[in-house]
């Protein structure tokens, strides 16, 4: 029989109360394949389900395992195989499999990343950090902040910077703003010519038209808010969201939050499970789109890129426990990186 958390008579009420206060107050509480209640397909939750310790799913794992509100009450998934092939353009996130520099290497070969700084510079400077840490042989900020003497090569923003062709991915958006001068320095780098990573500000100031219009290889990384400005609201679940404006824009979109949602527009779609709460705290965005940027100018496909950094932003966030803040996500990144 299949229970619903939201009885319709007093009779049903009952039984789900005694069984909601069974599964409460039991030392481990398992549901088999998913928590009743829950839209399968979609992460949304129907009614009130208690939260489970552990979900045990058959064949594969489904959307409501790993979307909110959905995922709170599942706990930890375990999926077992029932011997049922499965075919899906969307998986979970795995670890990745990433290129080490052999005795040949050099700054260069292993990626140059250049970031764009704006009007608040610090959310540059840590996707920067974050950059180095992930893995970049070189790291450039392109703008008008001073520092002390650092492995970051701080360059006065120009055109002619742009132009360096070992540029192998150029971020913007971190702390860019929205004025003229940041519209300024968004048509430059659209100009470039590089692969990009297009977060923050930046995603206040573009359409989806003109990202699609672009002949190099783009990720977006866009919050809920700046997804909703950029594609629009929609009643749609997550995946579908993600997957059409992926489409839309032509683009490889990491649409985060405590369910990322990464999607090519071919299609495929990777979803993340949950890493950490703690991730709600400023500057973790900016972290994110310097890690992938590391990675993309590497030489990954933007998709593998892409589910590259936030796999190693979920697992340094992990690592950290509670109450850490950007800063030490970014550094820690190192670690995440050396576990692969």
């Amino acid at each position: 029989m299949e229970l619903s958390w939201a009885p319709a008579s007093a009779g049903e009420r009952s039984v789900v109360e005694k069984l909601h206060t069974l599964v409460t107050a039991a030392q481990l509480s398992i549901a088999v394949d998913l928590p009743s209640g829950l839209a399968t397909d979609f992460g949304k939750a129907l009614s009130t389900p208690p939260v489970f310790d552990l979900t045990l799913t058959l064949g594969a794992v489904k959307p409501a395992h790993l979307l909110q509100p959905a995922a709170r009450y599942c706990g930890n998934i375990r999926l077992l195989d029932i011997g049922v092939p499965t075919i899906s353009d969307a998986e979970v996130l795995k670890a990745p499999i990433l290129p080490t520099p052999g005795p040949d290497a050099h700054k260069y070969t292993r990626g140059m990343v250049a970031i764009i700084a704006g009007t608040m510079s610090g959310a540059a400077d840590l996707a920067a950090l974050a950059a180095m840490r992930a893995g970049a042989g070189y790291v450039t900020l392109l703008g008008d902040s001073q520092g002390p003497p650092h492995a970051l090569v701080r360059t006065p923003f120009s055109t002619q910077a742009l132009a360096n062709d070992r540029i192998g991915a150029l971020v913007i958006g971190p702390g860019l703003g929205r004025d003229d001068a940041a519209r300024t320095r968004l048509d430059a780098a659209l100009a470039a010519g590089h692969p990009m990573i297009i977060d923050g500000d930046a995603l206040r100031l573009i359409d989806p038209d003109r990202i699609k219009a672009l002949k190099v290889p783009v990720i977006l990384t866009p919050h809920a808010g700046e997804f909703d400005a950029l594609f629009g609201k929609s009643d749609a679940d997550k995946i579908t969201r993600a997957r059409d404006a992926a489409a839309r824009a032509n683009a490889v979109v990491v649409f985060k939050g405590a369910d990322t949602v990464i999607a090519a527009p071919d299609g495929r779609v990777r979803v993340a499970q949950a890493a950490s709460d703690w991730l709600s705290t400023a500057g973790t965005g900016d972290v994110l789109a310097g890690a992938i940027g590391a990675i993309l100018a590497a030489g990954l496909d933007p998709l593998d890129a892409a589910g590259a950094g936030v796999w190693l932003h979920g697992d340094a966030a992990r690592r950290l426990g509670a109450a850490f803040i950007a800063d030490d996500l970014a550094d820690a990144l190192r670690c995440a990186r050396a576990a692969l």
